[in-house]
């Protein structure tokens, strides 16, 4: 796992943003073996999380990556309310900031599908396995299909690893 990457995390963690790991990411974080070129997470997208947000990768020079101009990221309690999506830029990558995921729903579902998992000594909300398959095959990209295969694979060795030590 990249260094910049956990430490972007650490970031929103220490600052309270509210947020789900989904994407890439997560699957990475569930086991698999590929390359991800960002974080893409899940938030509620409330003043209060947007500016902890802001505030937690104010110094990483963030800027809106969708925009013609790349705009420096300046979130105030008014402008909060327009943004659906962010996708940034940031010295540490590309953070992509969702507030709905595909045939899975907003914030609070995707938190409801949710695991806490451990990295670096931070206790992380993650997509769960299933949920990141279903959204995976929603999207059915090629590389979310090779991304399915590998999940699919992990849930089936955690299951055999489960019955075999008489778990449920």
């Amino acid at each position: 796992m990249s260094n910049d990457f956990v430490n972007l995390l650490e970031r929103l963690v220490k600052n309270g943003v509210d947020f789900v790991i989904v994407g890439g990411f997560a699957g990475v974080a569930h086991g698999c073996t590929y390359v991800t070129q960002d974080i893409d997470i899940c938030c509620d997208f409330s003043p209060a999380n947007l500016l902890a947000l802001q505030k937690a990768i104010s110094d990483l020079d963030p800027v809106h990556r969708m925009t013609p101009n790349r705009k420096k990221l300046k979130l105030t309690d008014k402008t909060c309310e327009q943004f659906k999506n962010l996708y940034l830029d940031t010295k540490n990558g590309q953070l992509d900031c969702l507030s709905f995921i595909d045939c899975l729903g907003d914030y609070s579902r995707a938190k409801q599908e949710s695991e806490f998992i451990e990295v670096e000594d931070m206790k992380i909300r993650v997509l769960s396995l299933d949920a990141l398959i279903k959204t995976k095959r929603a999207m059915n990209r090629p590389r979310d299909k090779a991304a399915v295969l590998q999940l699919e694979s992990i849930k089936r060795l955690r299951k055999e690893n489960s019955e075999a030590s008489g778990g449920d």
